[in-house]
């Protein structure tokens, strides 16, 4: 059985960026659906125990449209909560500036490349910065598409472009949700490890098993 995970962070910890309101709708409501039938149509497919990365690779090989589109989703979903944490936190590291200034000149430039894409997706999807075979780049996918099933394309921070994800705080305006996202928001301690782990030093992100919907503050004050 998938489980729909427990935040990283309290729901008011990402104010006045994200507010407490949109992260509780868009957790406890639209990602516990696409947990909640991604259980039902991976049981019925007799696919359920598979890890979700296998779930979600093996229904986009097959064709199922219903499963992956609630499976990748949430697997979607889960990367997306990683791919933030509360303001103030660090910027890239060492390693990751290296990549960034290699690939984009300096953040400023990733920046730009970021909103350009995120800003001109057409309709929903997800706005990602990748490792690729010729290092970082920018891409975005339609709906529920990730990169799971994006050969040569490893994940490092993703932003959610679906209205669901910002309209209650910034009405129809994506490009001032992706500026503050970016400014203020971007995981860049979660995106330094995913590139390692894109290396080879270490382990990527996983689906996460286990205690679910309880927030990681409230886990460790029980």
């Amino acid at each position: 059985m998938y489980v729909l995970p427990a935040l990283p962070y309290s729901e008011d910890a990402l104010a006045p960026f994200v507010s407490a309101d949109t992260l509780r709708t868009h957790h406890g409501k639209h990602h516990k659906t696409y947990v909640e039938k991604t259980n039902d149509l991976a049981a019925k497919a007799e696919l359920a125990g598979r890890s979700l990365e296998d779930l979600v690779r093996e229904a986009h090989r097959k064709g199922d449209k219903g499963l992956f589109n609630n499976a990748a989703q949430a697997w979607n979903h889960a990367f997306f909560w990683r791919s933030m944490r509360p303001p103030g936190g660090a910027g890239p590291d060492e390693q990751l500036t290296r990549a960034i200034s290699e690939s984009f000149d300096d953040l400023e430039a990733l920046k730009a490349a970021f909103l350009e894409e995120g800003v001109g997706h057409f309709a929903s999807g997800w706005v990602w910065i990748v490792m690729a075979s010729g290092g970082l780049k920018v891409v975005s996918t339609h709906d529920a598409d990730d990169t799971l099933v994006r050969d040569g394309l490893f994940p490092l921070l993703v932003c959610d472009l679906w209205e669901h994800a910002y309209y209650l705080d910034y009405k129809n305006d994506r490009k001032a949700f992706l500026e503050r996202w970016f400014d203020n928001l971007a995981n860049w301690d979660f995106a330094a490890a995913q590139l390692a782990a894109s290396a080879g030093q270490g382990e990527g992100f996983r689906y996460p098993a286990g205690e679910a919907d309880k927030p990681e503050a409230a886990r460790r004050s029980a």
